[in-house]
């Protein structure tokens, strides 16, 4: 049971792997995909491979039980050629250590340098004194310290610093704007450009609240996590299990992808072997393998079968977010929708976590589908999603001089019959993460 919830979970990608994983612990199982095929062969090749696959397939299957060893794998020249295709993403430290590399440095400063780069976190800050490292380094403190230097001028702009203020201040002065409003800002008043007291920093740094507005602008051009780019999960890369497209005839259909999804099967050898198999521990192992890998089977079959139902369930309720988007998405429990196909909400919870569909809008993911809602003055049903949909465009649409504040939406919202409190449009709004009026404000 907590294999089928694990499989149920799952996404595409980690199904896949579990899969790959269940197939090293049951030698029955067999994974069957497209992606270890090489370079295309000629057609005299492919003919004759077509009249030869039976014969070689009993070879093997005669193969295996003479000799007792597993199922054969993938030739060397199959594991090469995907091995060789293999392209990681370079990580902050070996960006940082090519670049290194290149600089015309003598082997003493390049050692200092890879120490410093090995001591950066994954934003690329120096968190730990440059003091506490020469305490256990080969190298003296002088050294380091010009190290980091060398570091501070490389890409990343702003990496090697030892927090958010230093960083900024390294980006403005490659960018030129070394002793500029800019640069005074962040040195001496970044707490209060963080709460937007223009007027406060003008009178300070005696100029005018148009030229703070504009170095402000200039600073949020500047990036506060110089590792980013290299973060390798701060893009996810998103698998859909489920499209939503229209058919000829103009009636939507829910379609699974199986992308990532490998064919699971029980291999024949092994079934051939449990028949011809004489000893009681030999038939009783590859017996429970077998009703192991038929219960994994199974599990992927209810798997799909569940979220199919809910897509098609989705298409029932929320046809008009299909048509027209966000806006138009209904209030829809998982309670409700556990009741339709007779499954528990647990259920309902498990199969759309971590799930994807692509739409017309977009990719969605399934909890989106998912939300409490108001009844408008009117009697229609609007949901929590489509409420935030208003009041970002709302805010959008609001004077940047003078933002509205969230008594301002609620009375907004009351003239399109819509009744929401405004504590709960600051909630919906921090959701959103869209800052108060206060800090919206624009000079």
């Amino acid at each position: 049971m907590r294999q089928s919830l694990e499989i149920l979970q799952a996404n595409s990608l980690e199904l896949s792997q579990l899969l790959q994983q269940a197939a090293l612990t049951n030698p029955t199982l067999e994974i069957s995909t497209n992606e270890e095929a090489l370079p295309v062969e000629n057609e005299a090749d492919a003919e004759h491979d077509t009249e030869t696959i039976p014969e070689l397939d009993d070879h093997a299957r005669d193969e295996f039980i003479t000799s007792k060893s597993s199922t054969p794998g993938p030739t060397q020249e199959t594991v090469d050629y995907l091995y060789n295709s293999i392209v990681a993403p370079l990580s902050l430290q070996q960006h940082l250590t090519q670049q290194i590399n290149h600089e015309d440095i003598d082997e003493k400063m390049r050692n200092a340098c890879h120490e410093i780069i090995s001591n950066l976190d994954d934003r690329g800050f120096l968190e730990q004194p440059i003091t506490d490292i020469s305490f256990t380094s080969l190298h003296t403190l002088d050294t380091l310290e010009k190290a980091l230097i060398k570091i501070q001028h490389l890409d990343p702009p702003g990496v090697g610093a030892h927090d958010l203020k230093e960083s900024l201040l390294i980006q403005l002065q490659k960018i030129n704007s070394l002793g500029s409003i800019a640069y005074q800002i962040v040195e001496n008043h970044l707490a209060d450009l963080a709460q937007k007291k223009f007027p406060h920093i003008a009178k300070q740094l005696k100029t005018s609240v148009e030229k703070i507005a504009a170095a402000a602008e200039k600073i949020t051009t500047l990036t506060p996590d110089p590792g980013a780019d290299f973060d390798p999960t701060s893009n996810p890369y998103i698998i859909p299990d489920i499209k939503f497209n229209k058919d000829s005839e103009g009636q939507w259909k829910a379609i699974l992808t199986n992308e990532h999804i490998p064919e699971v099967t029980i291999s024949h050898v092994y079934k051939d072997l449990l028949a011809s198999a004489t000893e009681t521990k030999t038939r009783a192992y590859l017996k429970e393998q077998i009703k192991d890998g038929k219960q994994i089977i199974t599990a992927i079959s209810q798997r799909q079968h569940t979220l199919l139902r809910i897509a098609e369930e989705i298409i029932t309720h929320q046809k008009e977010f299909l048509e027209h988007g966000k806006s138009a998405l209904k209030p829809l429990t998982m309670n409700e929708l556990a009741e339709v196909i007779q499954v528990h909400p647990a259920t309902i919870s498990r199969a759309v976590a971590g799930k994807y569909a692509f739409t017309p809008h977009g990719v969605i993911e399934l909890r989106i589908f998912f939300t409490s809602g108001y009844q408008s003055q009117d009697g229609s049903q609007v949901s929590n999603t489509s409420i935030k949909d208003v009041i970002q465009n709302i805010i959008q649409e609001e004077p940047t001089t003078k933002p509205l504040s969230d008594t301002a939406i609620e009375k907004i919202l009351a003239s399109k019959g819509l009744k929401v409190a405004r504590r709960t449009i600051a909630k919906y709004r921090d959701q959103l993460g869209i800052l108060p009026s206060h800090l919206r404000k624009k000079f």
